[in-house]
Order: structure tokens, then C-alpha cells, then sequence
């Protein structure tokens, strides 16, 4: 009698946290006022399996006191955003989320546009209880990201055991960590000439998406941390110069394989830290990119360092002036949906996929009346699934 009552305790107090983010529960009904399970459930990392355990109280103890802890630390992130003034005087709804993102991840693609936090959360290579662990501080935009998908408590991937019977569940063997292969470059057409962007850094989490209209895993999503860089070019070269051929959509190869940092002519303006959310779909041959930014900040270069460079700082204002003018302008256009075409599948049987295997993408960016082709590698670092499913 007395486990029975301790998981009925855990049950009550489960349904009793979700009533704070999804409002009155139905005991008849077993759901929500506004939000189906199945929404819920995708909210919080669960398959449907699992949470219609929690929701009937049919769970285990250890699961009813995991997913306790889970939705704890939700609503403690909700509590933060509160705390750092993001959208004052409204209350979040996960159900009203356009984007699509989860719970946990809606209150990431905020924070990584503000200023830096701290807050008491455990990082993944530490094997300690999150109880026990010190208060960590978060200087980098991505350390939030890293937290979501690097955590024990909330695990985002389709598992081992929940794939079904005949295994064809292609996007089980795409989760984990991608990281871009190569920096890329793109120069910009703006009013005034010189300004170029390179895209250094990405790393992106995926995981099965999993909706009422894909059943059969072939479709991941992925959430992408960039951090890139715009220079400015002293000569000012038209965007031209840096083309095949006037009117081309092809970059030069010098250009690409050129490096700014022992060119005197190039001085580094800013960082660009973007959030990007993607979705990928798979067919017997291909991945179809698709994706919109949900977050951007601009970090500019000191004006001590910059004034060492251009010597002047009417230039240092106006060449600011220009940046900020593409990151609400130009760069805009990277927060409409993509333009890439599909990528070759890494490996016909989708089984065979490992750490290494990469995802290649050649895209199209637009920049006032030119387009500019650019190409994009994602390749496998840390994959969740090793083993094949039989």
C-alpha cells in the first residue's frame, strides 16, 4: 500500500506541474484543456509510449520521479526568461509556438540573443547529480544549447527500443552532433562596397521529428549554433571582383580558399551568433534541407581594435553603421526559408550511417540583386545510435 500511494503522490504531482504550463486537466478524458498528449509529450522529449504511462499512472516510480525533474527544470528556464525580462507581462504558452520548437528549446532561441547568465545546471561531461553540482556559469551563447541536448535529465532522441518492428526508421542513424566542415564566404552588395561574410563555426543537434504527418522516420530537425564573421575589405572591390564572371552566381576558388586573418587588406568587423532551427526530410536518394533563423545577435570587434586598423573614427561609425544595416537587412535574408538543393543520402542503407559521414549541401544566397552560390558540409562528429537496429 504504501508504493501505491508514493506513485499516486508522483502521478498527482506530475499532472499538478504540467496544469502550470498546459492548464486544467480532464481526469476523465486523461488530457489537457488545450494541448493534445501527443503535443505534450514532443514538448518534452518523450515518445507517446512514454508519456501515456505518466499520464494514466501506470509509470514506474523512478520514471514518475525523472519526468518530475524534467518539467521542474522546464518550468525553472520559464522562470528565467521571466527573470531576464524576455517578453515582460506575457505568459508563455508552448502550444501557441509557431516555430515549432520544444519547451525547452523555445527559451534557448531567446537567451541566445541576450546578454550572458548564470544559473545553477549541470554540464554533460560532468557524471555528478545536478543536486550536487555547483552553480555553472554560461559565458557562450551556445553553452545553452549544448545543456538541452547534452544533459541527463532531458534526453531529445528517439531511442534503441522505441523503433519499430521491421526497423525502417531511416533518421534514428542521423542523431547526435554535426559540425561544419569547412568555413565559407560570401560577399556582400550593399551601397557601399567591402563587406564580406564568413561562415566559421556551426554545430547542430538533431533529432527524429516526430508529427502526426511522418510515421515512417524519415524526417529530423536539426538546431544549429553559428558563430560567423563580417569583414571589411579597404580597397572596397566591387562584389564583381570576386565572381567567376560578371553577372555569374560562382565565387572564385582563390576567394573561397583565401584567408582574411593574413590579408592586410581585410579587418574584422563583427561576430555573428545566429540560432537556426532546420527540418530534413529523406527519400531513397536524397535530404531536403529546409529551415528559418529563430534568433540573431551582432558582437562587434572593439572600437580600440578597430581604430587601429582604419585609423579613423568617422570610418570605424560609418562602417558600423553599414554592418548593422546588413544584419537587419541582408542577413534577413537568411531567415526566410533556405534555398539548397537536396543532398546526396551519405549512405544508400541508411543503417550504415557512422561518425565521419557528412550531409553536402550547395545553396543559394541572395544579396540585393545578386545570387550567390555557396556550399555547405555538415559532418557527423557524435552519433546517438551506434548500434543497428535488427
Amino acid at each position: 500500500m504504501k508504493d501505491y500511494e508514493n506513485l499516486k503522490d508522483l502521478h498527482l504531482n506530475f499532472i499538478r506541474l504540467l496544469e502550470q504550463l498546459y492548464g486544467t486537466f480532464n481526469q476523465e478524458k486523461n488530457k489537457f484543456e488545450s494541448t493534445s498528449n501527443s503535443k505534450i509529450a514532443r514538448d518534452l522529449f518523450y515518445s507517446d509510449s512514454q508519456f501515456s504511462r505518466l499520464i494514466n499512472g501506470t509509470a514506474s516510480e523512478g520514471e514518475f520521479k525523472r519526468a518530475v525533474r524534467n518539467v521542474e527544470r522546464s518550468l525553472e528556464l520559464i522562470g528565467l526568461k521571466e527573470k531576464e525580462g524576455i517578453a515582460p507581462g506575457t505568459s508563455y504558452k508552448p502550444q501557441k509556438n509557431k516555430k515549432g520548437l520544444s519547451l525547452v528549446l523555445s527559451v534557448v532561441a531567446v537567451i541566445l540573443a541576450s546578454s550572458t547568465i548564470y544559473f545553477g545546471l549541470s554540464h554533460f561531461s560532468n557524471p555528478q547529480k545536478l543536486e550536487d553540482q555547483p552553480t555553472v556559469q554560461v559565458s557562450s551563447r551556445f553553452d545553452m544549447l549544448k545543456w538541452s541536448f547534452e544533459n541527463h535529465y532531458i534526453n531529445p532522441y528517439v531511442k534503441l527500443r522505441e523503433l519499430p518492428e521491421d526497423c525502417y526508421y531511416p533518421c534514428y542513424k542521423y542523431q547526435g552532433k554535426w559540425n561544419l566542415k569547412e568555413e565559407y564566404k560570401i560577399p556582400f552588395f550593399r551601397e557601399r562596397n567591402g563587406f564580406h561574410y564568413v561562415a566559421k563555426e556551426a554545430t547542430m543537434y538533431t533529432n527524429c521529428l516526430e508529427n502526426d504527418s511522418n510515421t515512417n522516420g524519415e524526417a529530423f530537425e536539426g538546431y544549429e549554433y553559428q558563430k560567423h564573421e563580417i569583414w571589411y575589405d579597404t580597397r572596397e572591390l566591387p562584389i564583381d571582383s570576386f565572381l567567376v564572371t560578371a553577372g555569374s552566381t560562382k565565387i572564385r576558388p582563390e576567394y573561397t580558399h583565401a584567408r582574411f586573418e593574413e590579408d592586410d587588406h581585410f579587418v574584422k568587423i563583427a561576430y555573428v551568433h545566429t540560432f537556426f532551427r532546420g527540418e530534413y526530410t529523406l527519400d531513397s536518394a536524397s535530404v531536403y534541407r529546409s529551415g528559418k533563423v529563430i534568433g540573431r545577435d551582432l558582437e562587434f570587434i572593439a572600437d580600440e581594435t578597430l581604430l587601429s586598423r582604419l585609423d579613423s573614427e568617422k570610418l570605424v561609425e560609418d562602417i558600423k553603421s553599414e554592418v548593422n544595416a546588413i544584419a537587419q537587412n541582408r542577413l534577413e535574408d537568411f531567415s526566410k526559408p533556405i534555398s539548397c538543393d537536396p543532398a546526396q543520402l551519405p549512405k544508400e542503407d541508411f543503417h550504415m550511417l557512422d561518425e565521419g559521414d557528412a550531409l553536402e549541401f550547395n545553396c543559394q544566397f541572395s544579396t540585393g540583386r545578386f545570387l550567390v552560390d555557396y556550399h555547405k558540409e555538415y559532418v557527423l562528429d557524435y552519433q546517438y545510435i551506434n548500434n543497428v537496429c535488427r
